[in-house]
């Protein structure tokens, strides 16, 4: 093994070695398809750094859990950062409404979802998310006057469906 190609090298240790990762991370995770995963970020490493790979089978060994344990460690990492941040985003939307509910009511809510998706999504933008027409432009890659002319007659069709009684409303339906 002393002169041997160094891409057959690696091929041989992992060979050798990949149901042993496999089984390392099994018993350190969670959910157990994690492990198929982190053994493939292990070996991208492994192939990655071929020439850091020692030239003895035991070490050769240890420097590959070594990947693994790395790995592993950035795996928890990110667990933690995304769970923080899932917390944090909960306690933060907890007093959020959601489409406008809580500002504009029921009656609101409901006649917004009678539009049609794309002056739905601009009443969304301009009136509750608070983006000029401009900017909604550029969000959704429109022209403004395009925008501005949807967002006119969206508001004329808001207008009408308040202001009509609930009966008829419901009859269009």
């Amino acid at each position: 093994m002393s002169r041997q190609d160094p891409s057959a090298r690696v091929q041989e240790l992992v060979e050798a070695s990949a149901a042993d990762l496999l089984a390392y991370f099994v018993r350190r995770v969670e959910v157990r398809e994690d492990a198929a995963d982190l053994l493939s970020e292990t070996l991208l490493v492994i192939w990655r750094r071929a020439s850091r790979l020692p030239a003895d089978k035991g070490e050769a060994r240890l420097w590959m859990f070594g990947v693994a344990r790395n790995v592993l460690s950035t795996h928890r990492r990110g667990n933690r950062r995304r769970s923080a941040l899932h917390d944090r985003l909960r306690d933060e939307l907890s007093g959020v409404a959601v489409d406008g509910q809580a500002e504009d009511g029921p009656d609101v809510v409901a006649a917004v979802r009678l539009l049609d998706p794309l002056d739905q999504e601009l009443v969304r933008l301009v009136f509750w998310d608070g983006f000029t027409q401009a900017e909604a432009a550029a969000l959704l890659g429109m022209r403004e006057n395009t925008v501005r002319s949807r967002t006119h007659r969206a508001r004329q069709r808001l207008r009408e469906a308040l202001t009509e009684p609930s009966a008829q409303r419901c009859r269009r339906r």
